[in-house]
């Protein structure tokens, strides 16, 4: 036997209007949505002591190697490796930025 089941009307709460400012007490940003470090994508990369592919080499990083970069001259960053401490240059299109995002 199939029946009807009558369900009573809802009417939708009123909204509320949210506060202008957000509370003093929220964090502007989170740890968890900063940029993390420059890494290495390529399997190797050339340290170089000028932003040319025909200066003198100086150094190699490998992929997934951390570095911080300095400046950017064109496409090529002024880097130091954390592991040995080199300062000189990197073609730009091999290394790139980990980014971190909140799952919240």
């Amino acid at each position: 036997m199939l029946g009807a089941l009558a369900l009573p009307a809802l009417s939708a709460p009123s909204a509320v209007a949210a506060p202008a400012e957000a509370p003093a007490s929220a964090p502007t940003s989170r740890p968890c949505d900063r940029l993390g470090p420059w890494v290495i994508g390529a399997k190797a990369v050339t340290i170089r002591s000028k932003a040319t592919s025909k200066s003198t080499a100086c150094g190699v990083l490998y992929r997934g190697h951390k570095c911080t970069v300095h400046k950017t001259h064109g496409n090529w960053h002024y880097i130091t490796d954390k592991a040995t401490g080199v300062k000189d240059w990197v073609p730009g299109s091999y290394v790139y930025r980990d980014v971190y995002s909140c799952l919240d």
